[in-house]
């Protein structure tokens, strides 16, 4: 199996804002834990999901989500929405996504900030896609803790096999792969007898290289929940079922000590809690 190569743990960590660096032990405006009252601080299952490209990320966090009734936040869809609805904050990023940037972190954490403060938020929410980066985290972590981050490890010559073969139909986008689905004949699609195609994205050179990018941004990260005791790691070989599973019992281990930590309701007013009987009884 590919092993990723822990990268080492920054010991001055500075998330730059407004062009500045922000030394650890500075704070943003407004940056307390729970700034935002209406959903951060009430939000009772916080959960971040990693994985490589084609480890299946997407569908488990879908599923995650219908499951809990808690909403998928994706970074890309937010980035998406901010830039179509031209809010300030989308026109700074879209000068960002015009250079092949994503932007710097202050203003993805603004952006998510303002996502998970929207009540839907309330119960808990799924983030994916964020944080990128050890600065991102970091920014995070000063306004709510993370309950859980799920981790999907997976090989990587597996997840090369698994995109290099994939086929797209250009008509009716019926998905194919050349070794685990193929085709009645080769390069025609079943449904419509469309020409079958290879993406770009799923090219060799290119999965390599989205993987290399991959294991250089997020091991610090990983390793960085893993100290805080948060990470789980997810045998992403097992199939979608298997993933499933192995994230929802962690989701529940995770529920069951929550509960125990609970503590136990206070007597209304003039209640008394009932408490054991000290009088001896009688002998018979």
């Amino acid at each position: 199996m590919t092993r990723v190569r822990a990268l080492p743990m920054p010991t001055n960590v500075h998330l730059a804002v407004a062009g500045r660096g922000l030394g650890p032990s500075e704070h943003l405006p407004g940056t307390n834990k729970y700034p935002l009252p209406n959903a951060i601080a009430a939000a009772e299952m916080k959960l971040i999901v990693f994985g490589p490209p084609s480890a299946g990320k997407g569908t488990q966090s879908q599923k995650l989500a219908q499951k809990y009734g808690i909403p998928q936040v994706a970074t890309g869809d937010l980035l998406r929405e901010a830039v179509a609805k031209k809010t300030p904050l989308g026109m700074k990023i879209q000068s960002y996504l015009d250079q092949g940037k994503l932007g710097p972190d202050d203003l993805i954490v603004q952006l998510m900030t303002a996502r998970i403060s929207r009540p839907d938020c309330r119960n808990g929410y799924l983030l994916d896609g964020f944080p990128r980066t050890i600065g991102q985290a970091l920014a995070f972590d000063r306004m709510t803790d993370i309950d859980l981050v799920l981790n999907i490890v997976v090989d990587f010559e597996l997840l090369v096999d698994r995109s290099v073969g994939r086929r797209i139909c250009k008509e009716c986008a019926a998905v194919y792969h050349v070794s685990f689905n193929p085709p009645a004949v080769e390069g025609i699609c079943d449904k419509c007898g469309g020409q079958l195609i290879q993406r770009k994205d799923d090219k060799e050179e290119t999965v390599r290289h989205r993987l290399d990018v991959y294991s250089e941004q997020t091991a610090p990260l990983i390793e960085y929940y893993r100290q805080k005791g948060k990470l789980v790691d997810i045998d992403g070989s097992v199939g979608i079922d298997g993933v499933f599973q192995q994230m929802v019992a962690a989701i529940e281990r995770l529920k069951k000590r929550n509960s125990k930590k609970q503590p136990k309701s206070a007597p209304r007013k003039g209640e008394q809690r009932s408490r054991p009987s000290t009088v001896p009884k009688k002998a018979p």
